[in-house]
This record gives structure tokens, C-alpha cells and sequence, in this order.
């Protein structure tokens, strides 16, 4: 059987411990080329790269068994190269992560990991983001392991919904306290944010952003219900950003 190609890429970097738990992973599944930014890209959402250019450089000997390329590029700017330039044809699947950190409910929103995992879409390419509720450097990702490679057979073997890719989150819990895998809606959750300003010693002022998630969404079927009882969430998500409920009601504005 012809092995499936499989592009893998993140938002914290190439070096990141979760893409390398992430490349352990798929490299028994497909085979794999990784396309990945050169320094932590957190946060970026789908920024791409319009101002300046953009550099890749191979990371890995033309002999090696998994081709690596780093990326001066923002995570959507690393699928769009990728697929468009440095594949020998189009994936058969795109995976993003692990990410360091939970990217459910609104948090999807900023996401570079799943925003990577978007332009995939967008291009045609079935995909699925995983992060792990863990933001530590040092994260224990051993305990995700067999059930990403679970989760990414399903993919390959039953497809993934045209327009639709998957959002994975993983608890960061021991493997023996996952209960099960959920698919769930996103919940309905929110940051309230909070600037805390400072001054540096030449007196100009700066800021840092920070905030409070605040989830008041009581669903047993969100991903932070799932997530909050040691499940892993797969939430399904459209890139059609389209409010197909409110059109009816706008069309009975007056324009006139």
C-alpha cells in the first residue's frame, strides 16, 4: 500500500517538544514533511506574511528519512509554502502540534496551531490540531501519543467532512485518567481582559496583556465540560465563518 503524505507543522517552533512527539507519531503513520516556523509563533491566528519575504532552509540531509524544513513564516505562511512549493504534491493530511497549551472554546480564535491547520482546509487538505492543556516547555506529551495516532487513523481511514477540520484538546492528565474521547460543540467561554501597565526607566509606558477565562457556558457537550472530566474533545470546525441563521432576518432591512 501506498503510504499516505502527511504535512506536519506547528505554532511554537520546530524545535518545540510537542512537533517532535507529534513527528514520532505520524512518522509510523504516513510519510512525513514537516514545514514548521523558526521561533514561537503563539498567538498569531491566521496572520500571513504580505510586507516582507519569506525563507524556509532544510533542516534534515537528503538521505533522512523525514524531511524537515524551518520557516521564517507565521503557521498559516508555513502550510501555504508548504502544499504550494516544497511538497512533491498535495497531502493527503495535515496534522498541527502538539500545541503547548489549550486552544478550546475561543481560544480557537487566536490559535496559530489550529489557524495552521485552517489554511490546510482552506487548500483541501483534511486536517486536525492537537494541543494539551499543559503550556510547560517540558510538558509530559508521552500520555497523548496513542490516542493522536488513534484519532489520525480515523482521519485516513473514514474522512474528514469537506470544509470541516478538527480541533482536538487533550487533558493533562496520567493516559490511565483519560475517560474517553468526546466530540463536542466549542463552548461558549471568553477572555476578560486586562492591560497591567508599566513603566520602563525612561519613563515610557508599556503594557502586558492578561485576563480571565470566564466559562458560563453549562453544556455537557462543550469541550471544556469534556476537557474539565478528563476527556479528550474533538470539536468540528467550519472555516465558512458565514452566520447562515441571520440572513434571512437582514434581508428584511430597508437599503432602499
Amino acid at each position: 500500500m501506498i503510504r499516505p503524505l502527511i504535512l506536519v507543522t506547528n505554532d511554537d517552533g520546530i524545535n518545540a517538544p510537542g512537533i517532535r512527539t507529534l513527528i514520532s507519531v505520524i512518522k509510523d503513520i504516513g510519510d512525513v514533511i514537516v514545514v514548521a516556523p523558526d521561533s514561537p509563533q503563539s498567538g498569531m491566528g491566521h496572520a500571513i506574511t504580505i510586507n516582507s519575504t519569506l525563507h524556509s532552509s532544510r533542516i534534515t540531509p537528503k538521505n533522512s528519512e523525514i524531511i524537515e524544513y524551518s520557516c521564517s513564516g507565521t503557521p498559516a505562511d508555513c502550510v501555504k509554502l508548504a502544499i504550494n512549493e516544497l511538497m512533491p504534491r498535495k497531502p493527503d493530511l495535515c496534522v498541527s502540534g502538539i500545541n503547548h497549551g489549550s486552544n478550546s472554546s475561543i481560544n480557537v480564535i487566536y490559535s496559530g496551531t489550529m489557524s495552521a491547520a485552517i489554511e490546510a482546509g482552506i487548500e483541501g487538505v483534511p486536517a486536525i490540531g492537537f494541543s494539551l492543556l499543559d503550556y510547560s516547555w517540558n510538558a509530559d506529551f508521552s500520555q497523548s501519543k496513542d490516542f493522536i495516532r488513534k484519532i489520525t487513523l480515523n482521519a485516513l481511514n473514514n474522512g474528514i467532512p469537506k470544509g470541516v477540520v478538527l480541533n482536538v484538546n487533550i487533558p493533562a492528565v496520567k493516559k490511565s485518567d483519560i475517560k474517553g474521547v468526546k466530540i463536542c460543540r466549542q463552548a461558549k467561554a471568553y477572555w476578560v481582559e486586562e492591560f497591567d501597565k508599566r513603566k520602563n526607566p525612561l519613563g515610557q509606558e508599556y503594557y502586558w496583556l492578561t485576563g480571565k477565562f470566564v466559562n458560563k457556558d453549562q453544556g455537557e457537550d462543550t469541550d471544556e465540560w469534556a476537557l474539565k472530566n478528563n476527556n479528550i474533545s474533538i470539536v468540528p470546525v467550519e472555516f465558512d465563518l458565514t452566520a447562515h441563521h441571520a440572513i434571512q432576518g437582514l434581508n428584511e432591512w430597508d437599503f432602499k
